[in-house]
């Protein structure tokens, strides 16, 4: 059996070491470690500039890796990126569409390098374009298509070689609700199919959609597992809920209260990150009084994942000061 046949059998689809990439004397991925199970959706998260694509990247044979080890469908990351690129398929947040072919050119680019047989090019053309919902157009230049057909277009170039594994990098940036909302039903499909989709994304509401994540911040990972894991088990602090008539001026003012650790705007509601809600609450209510808002107090509720998030990096960046403190002989 050839051990491309011997990962697809397997249980562990992506694994990775101590993986490191630096760029000169920045260090972009700072020694990660994580699996991926076949079949999952595997959400990896972190603001701009984390070290999401980077890593991506790295596992898709783009970017070797500075030190540590990994391996994308039993293959090496480091030694067979070649083999990587033959079994994976990618789709960039640029959606790496050339927009000045058409809808079919494009579409025959990419099975020209996918290596799609000659008998099954023209077949492989029409699943992509039906799938897609995508034939209206498909003589028109891709440039002239909307952020919405585009993506479309992007993943089922992505998808057309039939990959066991597929990487998406911020895959539904720039996109409207409604594309977003179809674009995860389409993921969810392949995913129950048995292929293993990995996607980076800093839109938290998206990792709801994901059977288990890891956070990434400066290049670290600082937290993973599934959704409910992350809101129940890796923060330990609270969230409370402030509605009210322009709770958004109370932002700045609140974050003062002792106990509060952060604050930040719900849409038009107000979420505190408390250290202990049933302590910080009445302190919380006293401000508000003093501040001639009578009568409101907060509520606590469950955290969603980006309360989890403010949470995990407030907690990461003040641990990190402290280090830098005592490391320079204890401060003032």
């Amino acid at each position: 059996m050839r051990r491309s046949e011997q990962a697809a059998g397997g249980d562990i689809a992506v694994e990775v070491r101590d993986l490191e990439k630096r760029f000169g004397a920045f260090t972009a991925v700072n020694r990660v470690n994580f699996q991926v199970r076949r079949g999952e959706i595997f959400g990896f998260l972190g603001p701009n500039g984390a070290g999401k694509s980077t890593t991506i990247r790295m596992l898709c044979g783009i970017l070797p890796p500075t030190a540590g080890s990994g391996q994308v469908g039993g293959f090496d990351i480091a030694r067979e990126q070649r083999r990587i690129k033959e079994h994976i398929g990618y789709m960039s947040q640029k959606f790496s569409l050339y927009e000045d072919l058409t809808v079919e050119e494009n579409i025959d680019f990419y099975s020209g390098i996918y290596r799609i047989p000659a008998a099954e090019k023209e077949a492989r053309k029409e699943d992509v374009i039906r799938a897609a919902g995508i034939g209206e157009f498909r003589s028109s230049l891709t440039g002239t298509l909307s952020g919405g057909w585009k993506q479309r277009l992007a993943l089922g170039c992505a998808i057309m070689h039939h990959p066991g594994i597929i990487f998406l990098d911020e895959p539904t940036s720039g996109v409207d609700p409604i594309t977003r909302a179809n674009f995860w039903s389409t993921i969810k499909d392949l995913a129950k199919a048995g292929v293993t989709v990995f996607v980076t994304t800093h839109y938290m509401d998206e990792a709801e959609n994901c059977d288990r994540m890891a956070l990434i911040y400066r290049g670290t990972i600082i937290a993973m597992g599934t959704p409910l894991e992350m809101k129940t088990r890796c923060m330990t602090d609270e969230v409370m809920e402030l509605r009210m008539p322009g709770a958004e001026a109370w932002a700045d003012r609140l974050r003062d209260v002792e106990g509060v650790r952060e604050t930040a705007l719900f849409g038009s509601a107000l979420h505190l990150v408390v250290e202990n809600a049933e302590r910080v609450g009445p302190r919380i209510g006293a401000a508000l009084e003093e501040g001639g808002a009578r009568g409101c107090r907060p509520e606590k509720i469950t955290p969603s994942l980006e309360d989890v998030f403010v949470s995990l990096i407030e907690t990461y960046d003040a641990r990190e000061g402290e280090d830098r403190r005592t490391a320079g002989g204890g401060g003032a």
